[in-house]
């Protein structure tokens, strides 16, 4: 195989996962440009090992090769690096897409190191293409995740604001607390979705004026 083949996979493995990188790093994403081309072109320097680096021993009596034994590898333990970028914060999970993204250009490493151009190209392009359009679509309908404490007296009151407000309330969660001065409290977690984060900052003043409500937090 010519070596200047491979090495403009490498390049090409590089630039494709440089692209979804930026995408990524434009919208301050966990991982960024630099992190998607070393996945991009370390993917595709696995696949060039897996598929070229034993051509040497093929004809080799009593030795047995599998030529996608070393690039399967890559698949799963893509997932590890993606796990790092996954986080749980206030029972609301983020990095999903960034994950997913990281897996993906992977997959398009592991194209181009296998020779396959334009597949590698073509899902580089629709994966920018989606990103960009669901991106578009999800911002028409923000939403946010609230946590209130409050005493027992203090439930309904808290419904009242949430019912009443002009924003849409959902996934509302009531969970035992603790005791403060022998004060029974409650956690109220609920989950609010508008185009207008005024309306969110109103709510949240509204709570706090609220009769027994301890803290507020949305984010």
């Amino acid at each position: 195989m010519d070596q200047w083949e491979l090495m403009l996979r490498l390049l090409i493995s590089g630039v494709l996962g440089s692209l979804i990188g930026f995408e990524r790093r434009s919208h301050y994403k966990e991982a960024g440009l630099r992190t998607h081309f070393v996945v991009a072109l370390g993917s595709a320097l696995i696949m060039i090992v897996s598929k070229y680096g034993f051509m040497d021993l093929i004809n080799t009596q009593s030795v047995s090769l599998d030529p996608s034994r070393v690039a399967a590898q890559v698949v799963s333990g893509i997932g590890f690096l993606g796990a790092g970028t996954i986080i749980v914060e206030h029972q609301n999970v983020r990095g999903l897409t960034t994950a997913a993204g990281l897996w993906a250009t992977a997959g398009i490493g592991i194209a181009i190191g296998a020779g396959m151009y334009i597949p590698g190209i073509s899902a580089t392009a629709l994966i920018l293409i989606g990103l960009e359009i669901f991106n578009k679509m999800q911002k028409t309908v923000m939403y946010s995740t609230g946590i209130a404490d409050v005493s027992v007296e203090g439930i309904n009151p808290v419904l009242d604001v949430l019912k009443n407000s002009k924003v849409r309330v959902s996934n509302i969660q009531v969970n035992r607390n603790h005791k403060v001065n022998n004060v029974s409290e409650v956690r109220i977690i609920f989950r609010l979705y508008t185009r207008e984060q005024d309306e969110i900052k109103q709510i949240m003043i509204s709570l706090l004026r609220t009769k027994n409500v301890k803290n507020v937090n949305i984010e």
